[in-house]
């Protein structure tokens, strides 16, 4: 058999993203991906319409079409002027009308593109095929309350109906990092949106890469193996495990079956979490095996640029613009940037108190204050969220008391350890931070005379070291400042007390 002397992995990943709507996308009844409905009891989030009761007929969700047109303008896609709705037939036991409402060749969001941190440094850009409204299917599971196996499938309705928004990319991803950046980054999208929660183990987000290889032999001929979807994944982890093992399993197969790209060779593949394999479930169905046709119970949807305009003036500032401000205009490291808008709360929480921290702290300027405030919330408030096992915008401590901690620091008033003991106190305590640092004794003694006694004592106490600094070695220095902060409990002014050894000792 001839040798396989290059390849190159080819990419293309569907997401799906159910939409935080109150309702469903066709029916009155509760959404499952509202954050007050996380905990509905199953089949509770049910009614005629979602069960496909005869005579049920359904209604357009607004509230899901300008959520799916803003994510749409996000990602730099057209919004349709005309968009329907179609029929896509199969069976399966959580699909109680024997077919999904989707959208076939009219979707609502055509184009686009998004810039991506590439795993191999600079940007890579990645095409939006499309995104499409539909509606999500139920669950069916194998377990029955409190996880005891159940040898039947039990199906719960409650997710069916959901609104489920299906974004489309083109095969521009040649590894799987690139894949994961791209599924962090459309997340951190979404949730600063606003449309969802994202909370990968409930569903909210789920990928299916469509992975396969082009492969160039010694013999000059270029082969392609099938495109292998796989279902489902619903974790960061599960996208990078499964589309590195396919990209290995795929080489092998072709080597034993000598199956290429073609008709009816598409594949659909499972992910086994506990084998770290791909399974096979079944041959990969065409569109045509679907039966779309058009619904005759939904009217189109007309959209006309004051709509567009309208859902645009919504958009907030979305991350990829806020780390390149974050870096331009404050001055914050790439890595600090991109560490405060990872995740929407603490990027929000971030800029509140930034600004604030700058309305307080006279002496600095607004990107200085930045700067602190991401110090102290990426260097303490990490240190304290994962001790505590919380988020670091949980802990507690608000813009006004984080900005009394810099306030103190800037002011000369705080050493450093006395301010890191502050913020964590500060954490889940209602006092300000002047106030919780006097009582706790945490502010520097300035005072000259009280000062002049601490050092009085450790020269007394380290007369070698005394002399030693006398006769010029700075390192000496260390044993009397230790004295001193020993002495005052650390309340010394570290920099006065220095000031004051260089005067007396070497002046």
């Amino acid at each position: 058999m001839a040798e396989i002397v290059s390849k190159q992995l080819k990419i293309g990943m569907e997401i799906h993203v159910e939409l935080a709507t109150r309702s469903k996308m066709f029916s009155r009844s509760g959404g499952a991906a509202y954050p007050s409905q996380y905990e509905a009891k199953p089949n509770t989030l049910c009614d005629p319409v979602v069960l496909a009761l005869p005579g049920a007929l359904p209604v357009l969700n607004l509230s899901a079409i300008e959520m799916s047109m803003q994510v749409g303008l996000a990602l730099g896609c057209r919004i349709s002027e005309f968009t329907k709705w179609d029929r896509k037939n199969y069976f399966y036991p959580d699909l109680p009308k024997g077919y999904q409402i989707s959208q076939y060749d009219q979707p609502l969001c055509v184009g686009g593109t998004i810039d991506i941190p590439a795993n191999e440094g600079g940007t890579r850009r990645i095409g939006i095929t499309r995104a499409h409204l539909e509606e999500d299917t139920g669950k069916t599971g194998h377990e029955l309350p409190g996880g005891h196996p159940y040898e039947g499938s039990l199906v719960d309705y409650n997710r069916a109906g959901t609104p489920l928004l299906e974004i489309v990319t083109e095969p521009d991803f040649d590894c799987a990092e690139d894949c994961v950046t791209f599924g962090r980054e459309l997340r951190n999208i979404c949730r600063f949106l606003g449309v969802t929660e994202g909370i990968m183990q409930k569903g909210h987000m789920r990928f299916e890469p469509n992975v396969n290889l082009e492969f160039t032999l010694d013999d000059g001929r270029q082969v392609a193996t099938p495109i292998v979807e796989i279902k489902n994944l619903n974790s960061f982890k599960a996208v990078l495990n499964a589309i590195q093992h396919e990209s290995v399993r795929q080489i092998e197969a072709w080597k034993e079956d000598g199956r290429e790209m073609g008709p009816g060779m598409k594949i659909t593949r499972g992910w086994d979490d506990q084998k770290n394999v791909t399974v096979l479930q079944r041959e990969k169905e065409d569109a045509h095996d679907y039966r779309y046709l058009p619904d005759p119970d939904l009217l189109p949807v007309v959209i006309d640029d004051a709509w567009t305009s309208r859902i645009r003036e919504t958009l907030p500032e979305l991350p990829m613009s806020r780390r390149t401000r974050y870096q331009e205009e404050l001055g914050l490291s790439a890595k600090d940037a991109a560490a405060l808008t990872d995740e929407r709360d603490l990027c929000f929480f971030f800029e509140s108190c930034a600004q604030r921290a700058a309305e307080v702290v006279s002496n600095i300027d607004a990107a200085e204050a930045a700067v602190q405030v991401a110090k102290w919330l990426l260097n303490a408030g990490v240190r304290v969220a994962r001790e505590r096992e919380v988020e670091v915008q949980e802990l507690g401590i608000s813009a006004d008391q984080l900005s009394g901690v810099i306030k103190l620091r800037s002011e000369n008033a705080l050493g450093s350890t006395a301010a890191d003991q502050l913020f964590e106190l500060l954490c889940g305590n209602d006092e300000s931070a002047e106030a919780l640092a006097e009582s706790n004794g945490l502010l520097q003694v300035s005072d000259s005379g009280q000062l002049d006694e601490w050092i009085d004592a450790a020269v007394e106490a380290q007369p070698q070291a005394a002399e030693d600094f006398a006769g010029g070695k700075d390192a000496a220095m260390g044993r009397i400042m230790g004295h001193v902060m020993k002495s005052s409990g650390g309340q010394a002014d570290a920099k006065m007390v220095r000031e004051r050894l260089i005067e007396r000792l070497r002046n």
